[in-house]
């Protein structure tokens, strides 16, 4: 189940709170390589910090299986310089659960926190939208349609467990947070390291609400999704569940589809099924869907993007038929395209970044932009 390899940490390539990244020199090499040279990631709140020479253990599967975002290796452990214990405290929620790197954190429902009779009262988002993505690269630009609206507004992230679990994984997240565009971060189920815990999608959001005080909530995965080409068989199929649970508390769902005007794969070209599939199947009636109208690109604009987003620029009558349980908005682009520009952290999905890929991130900001005007 798992590849494991000893190694000696050669260089510190970089860090930010919670997360390391380092050269390691391996005992031995990669399986069916020659590869002894490896980056590694090392959460140190987890396993502590890694130092030039310092010993570690690390699972190098997802470099064995040649993964893409996945593509390092986890330091398991730096069994010559464990860190020290955690000083005693409340806090009994366990993400990561019986793995062998389970961690107990201060959630914000636990009944140690000091939120606890908070959300032991809340029951109601009272109307806060709910963007629902299904892959983490749309955060960024989400959040840049919102700003384009109003930058003042508070927007909180609610990671779900469907992909990577540390928090701290997601350059994005902490870019974002970096620059003042996202307000507050929430991990939620089995992932952890935001700035708030949470055990479930639901305390998350009503926590996004009454704790951080949001405006609005993104809800996605982290990097990493998870997809086996199935029609059921892929980590964003949940999406359709959390737009449940946000109409289930009051809030105002918004599916933010997933586009694409490069992805080779049929499936996931124009609206992807995944899309097409949690909302057709799993999300109740009556979610707000923002579709992006690529006719209100500037032609300049256009010019810049390769391929145009012209070719997914209408949804199909099919796909109109099959939606018709919800409530299809279409959403000027205007200005959109500046406003991706002008993200303080990279724009890039399954590899594509902004030109290439143009229809995935103007969609999510069409979301963004329906949302801050909601």
């Amino acid at each position: 189940m798992i590849h494991w390899r000893r190694g000696i940490v050669d260089a510190i390539r970089t860090t930010r709170p919670g997360y390391t990244e380092v050269e390691v020199d391996l005992d031995q090499a990669l399986p069916g390589t020659t590869i002894t040279h490896i980056r590694a990631i090392a959460y140190t709140e987890a396993v502590g910090d890694p130092r030039p020479g310092d010993a570690v253990l690390v699972n190098v599967s997802a470099l064995a299986k040649r993964l893409g975002t996945g593509g390092f290796g986890l330091i398991v452990a730096l069994p010559d310089a464990l860190p020290a214990d955690p000083p005693e405290g409340p806090g009994h929620l366990v993400k990561d659960r019986y793995s062998p790197l389970q961690t107990m954190v201060l959630g914000v429902d636990d009944q140690e926190s000091e939120h606890h009779a908070t959300l032991a009262e809340a029951e109601s988002l009272e109307s806060m939208p709910v963007l629902v993505a299904d892959l983490h690269s749309a955060l960024p630009a989400i959040v840049a349609g919102i700003r384009a609206v109003d930058p003042t507004l508070r927007v909180a992230y609610v990671l779900s467990d469907g992909a990577a679990l540390p928090a701290r994984f997601s350059q994005a997240v902490a870019g974002l947070k970096d620059a003042g565009w996202l307000h507050g971060s929430i991990s939620t189920g089995q992932s952890w390291g935001a700035d708030l815990e949470a055990v479930t999608i639901h305390t998350g959001l009503l926590a996004a609400k009454h704790v951080l005080g949001a405006d609005l909530a993104i809800v996605a995965q982290g990097p990493g999704n998870l997809g086996t080409g199935t029609k059921y068989g892929y980590s964003g199929l949940v999406t359709g569940e959390h737009l449940n649970a946000a109409a289930l508390l009051g809030g105002s769902p918004i599916g933010v589809l997933r586009m694409s005007n490069a992805d080779a794969r049929g499936r996931h070209f124009g609206i992807s099924h995944h899309s097409l599939t949690s909302l057709i199947e799993i999300a109740r009636p009556g979610v707000a869907v923002p579709v992006p109208d690529f006719s209100s690109l500037a032609e300049a604009e256009r010019a810049q993007m390769d391929p145009d987003p012209a070719v997914v620029a209408e949804i199909t009558a099919a796909q109109r038929e099959q939606l018709d349980m919800h409530r299809l908005v279409d959403v000027d682009l205007t200005s959109l395209w500046e406003a991706l520009q002008s993200s303080p952290v990279g724009l890039s999905t399954m590899g594509r970044r902004l030109p290439a890929d143009a229809a995935a991130f103007l969609a999510a900001a069409a979301a963004g932009r329906f949302a801050a005007e909601f």
